[in-house]
């Protein structure tokens, strides 16, 4: 089993920032893609920022130019630095890892309880 601990959420006012931790532990034997997922009440879970095991990253439009995603390979961590935030902004933040568990194999995904972060106006 791969347990992810999450940390770095809170209550913050717009335009501040905000550093979501999240680390792998467990049964690891390969992590590919690292990401950061969110959602508001009453909304879908969304993508906000995706890096895989290469560095690539990919961000939601909403995302771009303020939240930066990176990872630290030998902690099996992902994290999400979150500047200039907004109020609309506000969700429960997921983190997401896979990894494939047998050669050639599918990939397995597994899902973070969740850090609330909330930004007041």
């Amino acid at each position: 089993q791969v347990q992810l601990v999450e940390s770095g959420g809170g209550l913050v006012q717009a335009g501040g920032s905000l550093r979501l931790s999240c680390a792998a532990s467990g049964s690891i034997f390969s992590i590919n893609a690292m990401g950061w997922y969110r959602q508001a009440p009453g909304k879908q879970r969304e993508l906000v920022a995706l890096i895989n095991s290469g560095g690539r990253t990919n961000y939601a439009d909403s995302a771009k130019g303020r939240f930066t995603i990176s990872r630290d390979n030998a902690k099996n961590t992902v994290y999400l630095q979150m500047n200039s935030l907004k109020p609309e902004d506000t969700a429960v933040y997921y983190c997401n890892v896979g990894q494939i568990l047998l050669p050639g194999g599918g990939m397995t995904v597994y899902w973070g309880q969740g850090t609330q972060v909330t930004v007041s106006s």
